[in-house]
This record gives structure tokens, sequence and C-alpha cells, in this order.
């Protein structure tokens, strides 16, 4: 059976008990997360993986502290502002997955520029799934299709309105922190993943860790229901 990976896709829980643990606000939990991002990168393409899909921002976190939720939003112009020469000099196409619904305008011409000086990029996919919810995208599909007048859908074709139109499903998926759910999280896309989950908190997600989880991924036998 075909073991090649092309796509994982990464929840990246523990932020917050990150900074607990160091008696520090949330935010430096955030803060020392974003550096793992570049980390993930650099060993997705040094195993030819052609799309990483991360957790970043779901539907539901617009239901935690203001504060917290406006730190989020200023990392995102950070992100953008310190790593845009990063995604250019190593050919990596920015995307982002989810309802652009309730996302602040400066927030979306943020994503509207990363996504249109990097869409022409073929290294690496690195999609940002942000203020999404697999429930709803799965519910915007349907509606889709109705407005479509399509009388009925084979699975190839529904994919076809996800976010994720014209990707291969996942393949790998990964949860740090220790927390073993998928929480809202490309539940259509993972049917048939292998999933990974880790102790580690996400600012504490190395390199190393994340390559020793690729090894075994390729250890592991994928059956695909077939027996």
């Amino acid at each position: 059976m075909n073991k090649e990976l092309k796509h994982v896709a990464i929840i990246m829980d523990g932020n917050g008990r990150w900074a607990k643990k160091r008696l520090l606000p949330v935010s430096f939990g955030h803060n020392e997360g974003v550096k793992r991002i570049e980390d993930v990168i650099k060993v997705a393409i040094n195993n030819n993986i052609e799309i990483v899909t991360l957790f970043a921002f779901s539907t539901e976190n617009w239901k935690r502290e203001e504060k917290e939720v406006k730190h989020l939003m200023k990392l995102v112009k950070k992100y953008y502002l310190e790593k845009r020469h990063f995604f250019q000099e190593e050919q990596i196409c920015f995307n982002l997955i989810g309802s652009r619904k309730n996302i602040p305008e400066e927030i979306m011409t943020i994503f509207n520029n990363f996504m249109e000086e990097t869409k022409d990029y073929k290294k690496l996919i690195l999609n940002i799934a942000f203020n999404y919810g697999s429930r709803l995208e799965i519910v915007e599909a349907v509606n889709n299709i109705i407005e479509s007048n399509l009388e009925s859908v084979s699975e190839q074709q529904f994919s076809e309105f996800l976010y994720t139109k014209d990707q291969p499903d996942v393949d790998l998926l990964i949860r740090t922190s220790g927390e073993q759910r998928l929480s809202n999280f490309l539940l259509w896309q993972c049917a048939y993943a292998e999933l990974f989950f880790t102790n580690t908190l996400w600012p504490d997600f190395k390199q190393t860790e994340f390559q020793n989880i690729i090894d075994q991924f390729y250890q592991r036998e994928r059956r695909f229901g077939g027996r």
C-alpha cells in the first residue's frame, strides 16, 4: 500500500500550558509557539512533503479572553512582516483555510497579501487553518453544492467544495500536548490519516521529534480499510 507522505496536519496545542508552567502570561506561549512553524517547514521540505496544514485558530477560539485574542491577531501581523521574505526565499506557498467571516479586515488583508505574494511558489504549501471548524466547512460545502443545482456528487466531487480543494487528503495528523482528540479539525480530510499524539507541548516541539514521527509513519502499514 502507498506510504508516500504528501500531506501533514498538526494541531498545535499547549501554548497556554507551556506559559503557565513557567509562570508567564499565555502570550509568551504563543510567541514561542510561532517559532516552531519555521522548524516544521524545514523538516517538511527535507522530507519532500508537499503540504503542511497547521491548526492556528478555530471558530471557537473567538470565545477566549479578549486580551489573548487581540495578541493572536497582533502575532499574525508580526509573523507576516518578519517571515514574508523566508517564504519567498524558500518558495513556500501560503494558503488560508477557514471561514472568511468574522476575521478583522486588517487581518484578512494581511492573509490576502500573503497568499497573493506566494501563490506561484511550488516547493511547499503551508495551509493555515484560521477561523476554521470542520463541521462548518462541511456545512458550507453542502450549501454550495445545493446552490450549484447538483442533484448528487461523488466523494471526489464533494472534496472539491472543501477549503482544501485540489489537495490530497491528510496522510499524517499530529497533535501535541498529550490531548487525544481531533477537535473539529479536518474531519473529512483525515478519514484515513495516521494519527500521532505526543505529550510535548507545542513550543517544545522541535525538528528532531517531527523527524522521528515521520520515520515512524513510514514504519506503519496503511490499510485504508482494505483488510
